[in-house]
């Protein structure tokens, strides 16, 4: 093996505002290089999207690690219970219990409400004339449709997205001592409130997200606790705005720095599905994510001995030259377009048909509803933000100026 390895660590890049050019001397460097203590990162499409797929990594890291990142407490119980967290047959049992609530025709059946949600929205915007896309758009859709999908009535909302905001804390690889204490006090009053929502919903079932998972549970042949139970819903809560709300900006973003993507969109609707794979290729809204070798795995010429942690660039192999021509051009025809934004294998995000229909819907009508849109200023950066786009700043404010239709 080369001494002259590459080391690329997950914490010092978090004050990266564009992070493509080392990914790029990554890539050119080789398949493979050096994380952190323990971690081996790989920032090549080829390498990431088999790596995705192997049964030979898991996601169900001890509990010494989980404590090193966020400390003893109930966040680190909640990341020890939720899907994204487990695996073989615990994963294969609490995937079962979502997919069956999170079903496609449910899912195809939001197109419509989303798209009055959205609607409304925008005819609040248009009379404005200046507004941000993030606290504006791509914050409260995602917030309103989950919300709306599990049962979270329109009066505790904002107090549910405030908690939701310092649970994100928990989802970065280290969390500094100052902002543990929030992300373990956002656990208990979360969990504490859905599973009110869960009392009420034994007592009087709907139609929503939850009502579902207590049927699921009720006619499956592995039932799971109200435990499990809350803090899946209270996952997919927070993962399903949280993801999406990252997708929206960083497209948005996109649209507002290149006017000529943003023409050929407004005259070619059509090109809406293909437009949005494209923008979580060229930025990815989940930048990276990790899995544990379960047993020994040689690739690429290297060997990932057992108990070590794979870091999987996302981000990176969206933009490996080899997979992709000119990959730092935005290209709304781009196909096929093999990005790896949503994850895969047993691990495939949960939410991707929900992400496609909000950002389909979002993107169709801000075109159709604004003649031009440009930037009202720069944007800002969240340089504290945990959440999924750990490590990278997530958008906090992007300003727009439109003009109407």
């Amino acid at each position: 093996m080369r001494t002259d390895m590459p080391r690329y660590v997950l914490d010092d890049a978090k004050d990266a505002a564009d992070p493509y050019p080392v990914y790029r001397e990554l890539r050119a460097y080789g398949p493979v290089c050096r994380g952190g203590p323990g971690q081996w990162v790989f920032p090549r499409h080829a390498e990431v999207s088999a790596l995705l797929r192997d049964t030979r990594l898991g996601r169900e890291y001890p509990e010494q690690y989980q404590a090193l990142s966020i400390g003893e407490g109930p966040a680190n119980d909640y990341l020890q219970r939720i899907v994204i967290n487990r695996d073989h047959t615990a994963h294969a049992r609490l995937r079962r219990l979502l997919i069956k609530a999170l079903n496609p025709a449910l899912v195809r059946s939001l197109a419509g409400p989303v798209g009055a949600l959205v609607d409304r929205r925008l005819d609040h915007l248009a009379e404005r004339g200046t507004w941000d896309l993030v606290s504006d758009l791509a914050v409260p859709v995602p917030m309103s449709v989950m919300s709306e999908l599990l049962g979270v009535p329109e009066a505790d909302r904002d107090m549910i997205a405030r908690w939701s905001a310092s649970l994100a804390q928990a989802f970065a690889v280290f969390i500094p001592d100052d902002k543990r204490h929030e992300a373990h006090e956002s656990v208990v009053l979360l969990r504490d409130y859905f599973a009110g929502l869960l009392r009420e919903r034994r007592r009087r079932p709907g139609e929503d997200l939850l009502s579902r998972m207590i049927t699921a549970v009720r006619d499956g042949t592995e039932p799971l606790t109200d435990e499990e139970i809350v803090d899946n819903a209270l996952f997919v809560y927070y993962a399903g705005f949280e993801t999406t709300t990252n997708a929206i900006a960083t497209g948005g973003q996109v649209l507002l720095t290149q006017p000529g993507a943003q023409r050929r969109l407004r005259a070619e609707p059509g090109l809406v599905g293909t437009a949005l794979d494209e923008f979580m290729r060229y930025d990815a809204p989940i930048p990276t994510t990790s899995r544990l070798a379960l047993e020994p795995i040689e690739i690429a010429g290297h060997t990932v001995r057992r108990g070590r942690v794979v870091v999987l660039l996302l981000a990176s192999a969206n933009r490996d030259e080899s997979v992709f021509e000119d990959p730092d051009r935005v290209d709304l025809t781009r196909s096929p377009n093999p990005h790896v934004s949503f994850g895969g294998g047993v691990h495939h995000c949960l939410g991707a048909a929900l992400a496609r229909v909000e950002g389909g819907v979002v993107f169709e009508r801000l075109m159709s509803r604004f003649s031009h849109l440009e930037p009202d200023g720069p944007p800002r950066w969240n340089p504290s933000a945990g959440g999924f786009r750990f490590p990278y700043w997530a958008y906090e404010s992007i300003p727009v100026a439109g003009r109407p239709s």
